[in-house]
């Protein structure tokens, strides 16, 4: 009983010394496509641009730098590539969009202001932030084909 307690005051201890700070939201989309993640590439630093490429109703692909590396481009090829980089230091602090079977709309905001729109507003809208304070999106999730299937937002401590 005396080991119990002392399990059950540690377990406490313990989660008052290591503050939590991931969190996630999604995946907001339909069914279909392949998996797919960047947990890999916030190794290679910070969310510093992103690419998505849209036709008039969707979200067909995305691909997103981490530090100086891109990751790999997810979903097809059809429709307009939009760039937008993130000015040194800039995080994104909220996605918002809209979704049927598919990706039609994401919102990135930033922690500067900046709203970077991709897509058409139409669609069950989806807001995405994180739980915990002063954390940052990390990396995407989700799955595609020839379109984006689903998305998911990975959120964590600014890196170091």
């Amino acid at each position: 009983m005396l080991a119990l307690a002392l399990l059950a005051l540690l377990c406490v201890s313990a989660e008052s010394v290591q503050p939590r700070e991931s969190s996630y939201n999604g995946e907001y989309g339909g069914e279909g496509g392949e998996p797919f993640s960047h947990s890999g590439n916030q190794l290679d630093g910070p969310i510093t641009a992103i690419r998505i490429r849209v036709n008039r109703y969707y979200i067909v692909g995305l691909q997103v730098r981490y530090g100086k590396e891109w990751s790999n481009y997810v979903g097809g090829s059809q429709g307009n590539l939009e760039e937008i980089l993130l000015f040194p230091g800039e995080s994104i602090i909220h996605v918002s969009g809209r979704y049927k079977y598919h990706v039609l709309q994401l919102v990135f905001v930033t922690d500067m202001g900046r709203y970077l729109l991709f897509g058409k507003a139409t669609g069950t809208s989806f807001n995405a932030a994180p739980l915990y304070p002063n954390t940052v999106l990390r990396f995407l999730s989700g799955r595609s084909g020839s379109l984006i299937n689903a998305i998911g937002f990975h959120w964590d401590a600014y890196p170091q």
